[in-house]
């Protein structure tokens, strides 16, 4: 039954005051809180939580603290209509609770128990999720008080946020209005509040050789420039680009056009910066020319998406609600800042004419998609010829052409593989010569970079170059053999990171992802479970024999068991393209969407979100490897239950040279103290020099409980044989001894997978093995080989997510 709000309206008169008289409603999905700091006869703050269609209330005289060992008083007040959350401003002197209130902070929260039944009992545990207050707290109410009810203590809770002082007092602004007590004593004009998020990715478009018809599609010009996203905090703009660099001094008017068109609001825009000429085509080799010496024709910003406006994220909307709140803005806007129209009917029509005045192409757009910031195909664009940006590996020189550029040559990236596309022999000026020449003076090399480098003409010089440059090239068409035919240079594209230029293939169906197609048709190539494979016969493992090929196939047999341990887990590589030993790199972020990978924002220490990646099929195993991975590690939860791991890992990792006999010694040592505490435990090879025991968990304890017991479990072995092992990772402390590494058993860090091959000379896996064969195994003794035989047998980790096992707390 719903809660009243009789005390509430007894005590306040609405026609003297400015609160809310207030019902009880329910906000929504998710309940709300609120904090209020309020400066009435005794100054205080209100914590008021959403129950049962009101705000419980309780007022603390000394604010919250994030010191556990602080237990403010908490005194419960009468509830408060579920509009007094928006309350702000000042109450009459002389009204009950006369004096200032402020929105100190805000959220969502959720009860950690029955919440009901503590209300009752008088003991209650809660997760805020505001913008200052986060992560466990307790009301607990004071015994000696049980028959008035109205005093309790407000505690936070040993987690990640917790902190060793109050952690409020820095905070003397409204979250809201960003305003101070006193400027909303005084009524001062909210200030305009910061920006909800401080980078964005960029959404794309496929392309695509039919233009969508339908109302669920909107058309707009394509434009030929450079993108943007302006961020505009206040009286602060930032201009970047898809790559990420900063714009801002580049286009400088634009910069001040949007400080003084902004007037103090925070946004974010998605634009076109171009350059018109006279006919109002956008004319990129004149943009070219600006970055180079900023005089002639000034650019332009177009904006065609609206992303955030005064605090609050516009990326879920629909993008004609977003389009429309940016035009509603385009008010006195000066000419340098220009808004995209868009044409909602005859799609086939606007790209005929779009064509026929010279324009690049148009843009198709879902109507009511949200702003994803990724090529999912809500955008689609179709051009009016064909147009892309390829990445330059080396320029020609002819006999006759002994300086300058004859041509450039040209590719696009596979995975990795710089694959090489064809020349460019046209477009050049003097003006873009002379600027080439000076771009290319410092990043020339001896050797290609070309998986499959081009042929030397006999009368020419070939220069090879890093790719580190991207030029924009108008072409006629693809030949049979995967080649350019007709291209002419157009400008470099300073905007572009090399890594992201592949070849822009059409996009048939908006369910499916096309797959990049084999640059060169005389180029071997392989399939391996439907996924094509470059260079398949490229040596992995130095003078192992192992081939890429062989480790796509190889994945692809082991997938189904390998699927149980990696399939919907976080996700880091290890990835190897040019093989072992050449250079290796760890990521755990990708640069450009996978197929059969998902994508996931996670909250990080710093409290930014970061996008990770998880496997949702075993597809997209064989996309990885065709990346050039060789390992894959996992965090030690799902992504469904994020926060709260279903496994913990020891690692046994002894001193360089010691004895094998000694490291199993450590693994049975460490079995029987976890058989003494029964925990059931697994055995795995590392694929190194130890090895990995592993325990299943129900997934009911937090990270900072596994991580502790893990630790625990270390520090126990430690205590029983100090001559033999340590828990301090200190290379000084592990002299003669095994570390047992318990530290990958914190949020964020990983541990490398069941089945997954090592990075490492021939090749070994991380292979769950059973505890008898432990004395036979060696930790880097099964091969990729070994591995595939071993599937035939019983597996030995059979039934490891079926064991139901909790640590104590």
């Amino acid at each position: 039954m719903a809660r009243e709000l009789d005390e509430y309206q007894k005590k306040r008169d609405p026609n003297r005051t400015t609160e809310p008289k207030g019902k009880v409603a329910n906000s929504g999905k998710q309940l709300v809180y609120v904090m209020q700091h309020h400066a009435a006869s005794h100054d205080h703050y209100d914590f008021r939580l959403e129950w049962d269609g009101v705000l419980l209330s309780w007022a603390i005289p000394k604010g919250p603290s994030f010191n556990t060992k602080d237990k403010r008083l908490a005194i419960e007040v009468e509830n408060h209509p579920l509009e007094y959350r928006d309350f702000e401003g000042t109450i009459p002197k002389g009204e009950y609770g006369g004096g200032t209130v402020m929105i100190w902070d805000e959220g969502e929260w959720e009860p950690q128990e029955g919440f009901e039944k503590g209300l009752e009992e008088g003991s209650l545990k809660i997760i805020l999720k505001g913008n200052r207050l986060k992560g466990k707290w307790a009301l607990v109410r004071l015994k000696q008080d049980k028959d008035n009810k109205k005093n309790w203590l407000l505690i936070k809770e040993k987690d990640k946020y917790a902190m060793d002082n109050d952690g409020i007092s820095e905070y003397k602004t409204s979250v809201r209005t960003n305003r101070t007590m006193n400027e909303i004593t005084e009524n001062k004009e909210a200030i305009k509040i910061s920006l909800p998020f401080e980078k964005t990715k960029v959404q794309l478009a496929k392309l695509v050789d039919k233009v969508p018809e339908g109302e669920d599609w909107i058309y707009e010009l394509k434009y030929d420039g450079y993108r943007i996203i302006a961020y505009l905090n206040k009286n602060k703009v930032q201009l970047m680009s898809r790559n990420g660099q900063d714009y801002s001094l580049k286009f400088k008017s634009i910069t001040e056009a949007l400080i003084k068109w902004g007037d103090g609001r925070s946004m974010v825009l998605d634009g076109e910066v171009v350059i018109l000429d006279k006919n109002g085509r956008t004319d990129f080799q004149a943009l070219q020319e600006y970055l180079k010496a900023p005089k002639g024709q000034t650019p332009i910003f177009i904006m065609f998406d609206l992303l955030a406006l005064s605090g609050k994220d516009l990326r879920g909307e629909t993008l004609l609600e977003r389009k429309g709140k940016l035009s509603s803005l385009m008010k006195n806007n000066p000419q340098i800042l220009q808004y995209s129209n868009h044409i909602d009917i005859a799609g086939k029509d606007t790209f005929v004419a779009a064509c026929q005045v010279g324009m690049e192409g148009i843009i198709c757009k879902k109507a009511n998609s949200i702003y994803s910031g990724t090529r999912n195909g809500d955008w689609l664009k179709v051009k009016c010829g064909n147009r892309q940006e390829f990445v330059i590996g080396g320029y020609s020189l002819t006999n006759k052409k002994k300086s300058g550029v004859s041509a450039l040559l040209l590719g696009v990236y596979e995975g990795e593989d710089l694959i090489y596309v064809g020349r460019a022999g046209t477009g050049f000026t003097q003006k873009n010569m002379t600027h080439l020449e000076k771009q290319f003076e410092n990043i020339k090399r001896k050797t290609s970079t070309f998986i499959e480098a081009p042929k030397k003409r006999s009368d020419e010089e070939i220069i090879w170059l890093s790719p580190k440059l991207v030029a924009e090239i108008s072409f006629a068409e693809w030949t049979n053999d995967n080649l350019l035919r007709q291209a002419s240079f157009k400008g470099l594209r300073m905007d572009k990171a090399p890594m992201e230029v592949i070849r822009e293939n059409y996009y048939q169906n908006e369910d499916e992802d096309v797959e990049v197609e084999e640059t060169n048709a005389n180029r071997k190539t392989a399939t391996v479970n439907g996924i094509k494979i470059s260079s398949p016969d490229k040596e992995m493992f130095e003078g192992s024999g192992i081939t890429k090929e062989d480790i796509a196939k190889y994945y692809n047999t082991v997938a189904k068991r390998m699927m149980i341990y990696v399939g919907n887990r976080i996700l880091s590589l290890v990835r190897c393209p040019h093989g072992i030993p050449g250079e290796c790199f760890y990521q755990k972020h990708l640069l450009k969407e996978i197929k059969g990978l998902k994508m996931m924002p996670i909250e990080e220490k710093s409290g930014d979100n970061e996008e990770y990646f998880y496997l949702e099929n075993a597809e997209a195993l064989i996309r990885l490897v065709q990346m050039g991975t060789i390992e894959f590690h996992t965090w030690g939860s799902k992504v469904q239950k994020l926060e709260t791991p279903d496994m913990m890992v020891f690692d046994l990792d002894p001193e360089e040279g010691m004895d094998l006999e000694q490291v199993r010694e450590g693994v049975r040592d460490m079995k029987r103290i976890l058989d003494e505490i029964s925990l059931k435990s697994f055995l795995k090879t590392s694929g190194g020099k130890g090895y990995h025991i592993v325990v299943p968990l129900e997934p009911s304890a937090d990270w900072n409980a596994v991580k502790s017991f893990a630790k625990m479990t270390a520090i126990a072995m430690e205590e029983r044989w100090p001559d033999r092992y340590t828990s301090n990772m200190r290379k000084e402390n592990r002299k003669g001894k095994i570390f047992i590494d318990w530290v990958r058993n914190g949020r964020s860090a990983t541990s490398v997978a069941p089945y997954s091959v090592r990075a490492r000379k021939g090749a070994p896996v991380s292979m769950p093995i059973s505890w008898e064969e432990l004395d036979t195994v060696a930790p880097n003794g099964i091969s990729i080989e070994d591995a595939i035989k071993r599937l035939q047998g019983e597996d030995p980790w059979k039934g490891f997510f079926k064991i139901k096992q909790k640590i104590y707390q």
